[in-house]
């Protein structure tokens, strides 16, 4: 018997589409991510990345790990500002949407 593919299903088939898609949800799968997109989007400006370790109470290091898978996956911008990073968030509406999908998201089926 030969399957039929949907047309939602066939506009993912593609490897590369596939391993975008499990970047964005692989960056999205951790807390502090979480956490770091969350405090982007709630602020009308970019936030250094010395300022979100503070917040976040975490060292420099361990916050820019984040922020590297974070900007890969197209979720965030760094830029340089003198000899400081900067963060913007990026696709807020996208991630606004999936993070309200997670929140309904039935885990029981």
């Amino acid at each position: 018997m030969k399957r039929v593919m949907s047309s939602w299903t066939s506009q993912l088939s593609t490897s590369e589409d596939l391993k975008t898609a499990s970047e964005i949800f692989g960056a999205l799968g951790n807390i502090v991510r979480l956490r770091i997109l969350l405090m982007l989007m709630d602020t009308k400006k970019p936030l250094h990345i010395t300022a979100v370790a503070s917040i976040l109470k975490m060292d420099y290091g361990g916050i820019y790990r984040h922020v590297e898978v974070l900007r890969e996956a197209g979720l965030i911008q760094v830029y340089e500002v003198g000899r400081s990073r900067v963060l913007s968030p990026l696709n807020i509406e996208t991630v606004k949407d999936l993070i309200g999908k997670a929140k309904t998201f039935n885990r029981k089926h």
